[in-house]
């Protein structure tokens, strides 16, 4: 009997439910932000960050044994690699929380979660779209709205940090937002890295 082939779009697709997942969670704790939940918080989103990285290691397990896949391998690799770096920073975001000891969330923080989860949302019906590349009429669509998010993003992190400069918090309040605010725009930089390969595997297979 021959051996059934890896699914690699199912794979991808595996991934980018769990990028969905994280960037939910993330924004419901900023929303119901409960410091003394904080822990239990980072350790759920440690298992979602576990999930992507058991999947991760599966696929690149199964890839080193196949001659044949269905985009280039480079192009998996990289793919799989990008998928995983956008959990990693959504984990990140509740790290940073935790070290720097903060005890509430500011309103532009959630606003600015409530964009990942609309731009990972866009990069999931992406992913629903990629095993059918060569003839979708939508996933381009879709690369662009990850895009128009991460362009949203950038614009949220001036402002946001112009706001926070304009209301002269105490430095060390100054330094702790602005870093957060840059990890949280990370996230969408992220997305919208996954979104340049997969256009870019659209450009080489069509």
């Amino acid at each position: 009997m021959a051996k059934k082939k890896f699914d690699y779009f199912h794979y991808f697709k595996q991934i980018s439910e769990i990028i969905c997942e994280a960037a939910e969670f993330l924004h419901r704790v900023l929303r119901d932000f409960d410091g003394n939940a904080l822990q239990k918080s980072i350790d759920y989103m440690h298992e979602i960050e576990h999930r992507a990285d058991c999947a991760k290691h599966e696929m690149t397990q199964l890839l080193a044994h196949e001659f044949i896949t269905p985009i280039e391998r480079e192009d998996i690799v990289a793919l799989a690699q990008e998928l995983d770096n956008v959990v990693d920073k959504l984990e990140d975001v509740l790290l940073r929380i935790y070290m720097f000891g903060v005890k509430a969330i500011r309103e532009e923080a959630v606003a600015f979660s409530g964009v990942i989860v609309k731009c990972s949302g866009e990069l999931d019906k992406v992913m629903a779209e990629f095993k059918n590349f060569k003839n979708s009429a939508t996933i381009r669509d879709g690369i662009v709205a990850v895009n128009h998010y991460e362009s949203d993003g950038d614009a949220l992190l001036v402002e946001n940090i112009r706001m926070l400069s304009a209301s002269a918090v105490p430095d060390r309040e100054f330094y702790i937002w602005t870093d957060i605010y840059e990890h949280l725009e990370e996230c969408l930089d992220a997305c919208e890295d996954v979104a340049d390969i997969i256009e870019s595997v659209i450009m080489k297979n069509t």
